[in-house]
């Protein structure tokens, strides 16, 4: 993930890139720009996802085979590796949401605790 020169942009917490690569993968298969793109996309590009960050992830992500990958034809004639979400990556999904959710929350209350207060 990068903050290039743009104030709008943030690091993404570690293991967080996971989780959205998963997120995305949902949707169906993807070569790895057309998941860099959706995350930038769907984020208001407040993250940008470079290779660099990108492919050693997708890689670990098919040694844990939460998805996996097939050599296809991107849109534009070229040869393109495709990543498609696994089952076992459907349920790792659901597990990192559920966390994520729990640690959002968390967070929320340590920072904005009047808010809470009220809310069971």
């Amino acid at each position: 993930m990068s903050t290039k020169e743009n104030d709008k942009r943030i690091e993404l917490l570690q293991g967080t890139l996971d989780l959205l690569i998963l997120r995305t993968l949902l949707f169906g298969p993807a070569h790895g720009h057309a998941i860099a793109k959706a995350i930038e996309f769907n984020s208001d590009a407040v993250f940008e996802v470079e290779q660099g960050s990108l492919y050693p992830a997708l890689h670990r992500l098919i040694k844990r085979r939460w998805i996996s990958v097939e050599v296809g034809t991107s849109e534009n004639n070229r040869r393109a590796k495709f990543y498609r979400l696994t089952a076992l990556g459907r349920r790792q999904l659901a597990a990192e949401t559920s966390k994520w959710d729990k640690l959002a929350g968390a967070i929320a209350r340590i920072l904005r605790p009047a808010e809470q207060e009220g809310k069971s």
